[in-house]
């Protein structure tokens, strides 16, 4: 089996209906979840800034729950357990034997779209990280970067870091998500496992005002220094800033026209 057939994980394989459908289609998500909120309009906004012409749109906001055993993944060989049974056992048995309850560190295991996420506690965070690059059954060497997500339904735990990991030893691919609140954005900078995550955690900070407490020179990375909030966020005033262009004065785009 050459490396392009070998199937990886997030890219389907195996017989358990996981992973990508016919065409590489995603697989369809299970209708369980936990709701956390009501989005109205495209893109949720509040303020009347919704100029999208979607605002009569209404859905549900809902996260996936956690997955119970066997999560499945593809499969190794005939027989065999999935791929994503084998990367928890691994990872759990790792931590074990540092003395640190599984339970503990890992809040749970969301199987998702053929997807594998594990929800860490941020306090046990750099040590997941490190078990999950150092340990010779899981390899985790790369981390391809980090992004932010702002759910302000998620009560407590509004902030999230969603860090994407790659084995290049293994060839599987996995996530660790990390949650803080909104009163209190902080988690531990993973700089020091996975160095390349330096530029990645400014952007996030920059955009999400997670702060990576330990991260080496946090500083904004794309908005002026003296920005006031956090572009991304769900709370931040859709709309924008009027541009002056030789003399001429564009005004932002929520007050260029409005839909309703």
């Amino acid at each position: 089996m050459t490396g392009e057939d070998k199937p990886r994980v997030g890219e389907g394989g195996g017989d358990d209906g996981e992973g990508a459908g016919d065409g590489g289609v995603p697989a369809a998500r299970d209708a369980a979840g936990e709701v956390i909120g009501v989005r109205r309009g495209m893109f949720g906004a509040q303020n009347g800034g919704d100029t999208s012409g979607y605002g009569g749109l209404v859905r549900t906001v809902a996260l996936p729950g956690a997955a119970s055993r066997p999560y499945g993944g593809p499969r190794t060989g005939p027989g065999e357990e999935g791929v994503f049974d084998e990367i928890a056992d691994e990872l759990e048995g790792a931590l074990e034997e540092q003395d640190l309850l599984p339970e503990n560190a890992i809040e749970k295991t969301v199987v998702d779209r053929g997807e594998m996420t594990f929800h860490v506690a941020r306090e046990h965070l750099v040590r997941v990280a490190r078990t999950l690059r150092d340990d010779p059954a899981l390899r985790f060497e790369l981390c391809t970067g980090v992004s932010g997500v702002h759910y302000p339904g998620d009560k407590g735990r509004e902030l999230h870091a969603v860090y994407h990991l790659r084995s290049l030893t293994h060839g599987r691919l996995v996530r660790v998500e990390v949650s803080a609140p909104d009163a209190d954005p902080h988690v531990p900078s993973l700089v020091e496992v996975y160095p390349t995550n330096d530029w990645h955690e400014r952007e996030t900070y920059d955009f999400f005002g997670l702060i990576f407490d330990g991260h080496p020179a946090l500083t904004r990375i794309m908005m002026p220094d003296d920005w006031q909030g956090f572009p991304q966020r769900k709370d931040y005033p859709l709309g924008g800033i009027a541009v002056e262009y030789k003399g001429a004065q564009i005004p932002a785009p929520d007050q260029r026209r409005s839909y309703t």
